[in-house]
C-alpha cells in the first residue's frame, strides 16, 4: 500500500509536468474536442494540413491522465482492502479518482472553449491540491488513528497554517503569470491582458514572503527544538523553494524557454510536496495499528493421576 501511495504523489506531480510539455509545444488544441481527440474518433486521425504530431501529444497526455486515474482507483481498492479499516485512510484514498475525474472535467471544459486563460489557469490548480493530499496519505498509512498531537508550539503550528496559505497564493499567482505569457498551448488563444512583467513581480512578491516565513519557521524551531525528522523536512523544503526561485528567475530573464517552463512546473510540484511532508511531521497521530492475527489457544495442561 505504501509502494502505491508513494506512485501515486509521483503521478500526481507527474501528469502535471506532461500537461506543461502539451502547453510549450502548442499542443492544446491537438485533440480539438472532448471527451473524443476528434469529431467521431476517440485517438488522432491524420490532418494533411499539420500532421499528427501535436494530436499525438496531447492523446498521449490524455492516456497518461487516465493511467493516473487507474492507479488513484488502486489507491482506493487497497485503502478498502486494508486490515483494519480506517477511516481516515480511505477519505483520503477517495480523493485521488475524485480529484483525477474533476481534473479531467476541467480538462475538457478548457479544450471546448478553446484553452481559454482562465480555464487553463483551473486545469492546473487540482495538481497541487493532489499532491498535497497524495503526501497525506503516504503519511496516513504509517500513522495511527489518534487526534493529530502537535509536535511544535501553537504558535508554530499557526505560522504553518499561514505558510500553506500563502504557498496556494504562489500557486495561484505562478498560474496568472502562465495566463498572460507566451504559453498559452495554442497559438491563437487570447491571452489574459495584463503586462507578464507586473504579474512575474507579484507572483515573485509572494514567494519572498514565504520565504521570510520559512526563515522565521526556522529561527523558532532553533529556539524551541525540533526533533530530527522535523529539521530534515524544514531543510528539503528550504532546498527546493531555494531552487524553485533560482529557476524562476533565470526563466524570466532569458524570455521563459520551453526546457525551464517545464521545470519550473516540476519545482512547483516539489515545493508543495515538501510542505506537505513537513506540515505531516509537525505532528502525531500516535502508533499504526496492525492487523488482527488469530492467535492459538492455549493448551490446557491436563493433570496426570
Amino acid at each position: 500500500m505504501r509502494t502505491l501511495a508513494i506512485a501515486n504523489v509521483v503521478a500526481q506531480a507527474g501528469i502535471a509536468v506532461t500537461g506543461s510539455i502539451v502547453r510549450v509545444t502548442q499542443s492544446g488544441l491537438g485533440c480539438p474536442t472532448w471527451p473524443e481527440c476528434a469529431p467521431g474518433s476517440l485517438v488522432p486521425i491524420a490532418d494533411p494540413t499539420s500532421g499528427q504530431v501535436h494530436q499525438w501529444i496531447e492523446f498521449g497526455n490524455r492516456l497518461l491522465g487516465g493511467a493516473v486515474g487507474v492507479l488513484s482507483a488502486l489507491v482506493l481498492l487497497g485503502a478498502l482492502l486494508a486490515r483494519p479499516r480506517r477511516r481516515r485512510h480511505i477519505q483520503l484514498a477517495l480523493t485521488m479518482p475524485l480529484g483525477v475525474v474533476l481534473q479531467a472535467v476541467i480538462g475538457g471544459l478548457t479544450v471546448r472553449t478553446q484553452l481559454t486563460w482562465w480555464t487553463v489557469s483551473l486545469h492546473f490548480l487540482p495538481s497541487p491540491a493532489l499532491v498535497w493530499l497524495a503526501v497525506l496519505l503516504v503519511r496516513a498509512i504509517n500513522e495511527g488513528d489518534e487526534p493529530a498531537r502537535p509536535l511544535i508550539p501553537r504558535p508554530l503550528r499557526a505560522l504553518e497554517v499561514l505558510m500553506t496559505a500563502v504557498l496556494a497564493l504562489v500557486v495561484v499567482a505562478g498560474t496568472l503569470v502562465t495566463g498572460a505569457g507566451p504559453h498559452a498551448g495554442d497559438p491563437r488563444t487570447p491571452r489574459l491582458d495584463v503586462p507578464v512583467a507586473d504579474l512575474a513581480q507579484g507572483h515573485s512578491d509572494v514567494v519572498f514572503v514565504f520565504m521570510g516565513m520559512l526563515v522565521a519557521l526556522g529561527f523558532a524551531l532553533r529556539i524551541t527544538g525540533g526533533h530530527p525528522r522535523l529539521w530534515r523536512r524544514f531543510w528539503v523544503l528550504a532546498a527546493v523553494l531555494l531552487a524553485q526561485g533560482a529557476l524562476g528567475m533565470i526563466q524570466y530573464w532569458l524570455g521563459v524557454p520551453d526546457v525551464m517552463v517545464i521545470f519550473h512546473v516540476l519545482g512547483a510540484t516539489l515545493v508543495v510536496a515538501a510542505m506537505a511532508a513537513l506540515w505531516c511531521e509537525s505532528r502525531d497521530r500516535g502508533p499504526s495499528p496492525t492487523a488482527p492475527t488469530d492467535t492459538p489457544e492455549p493448551a490446557r495442561v491436563v493433570a496426570a493421576n
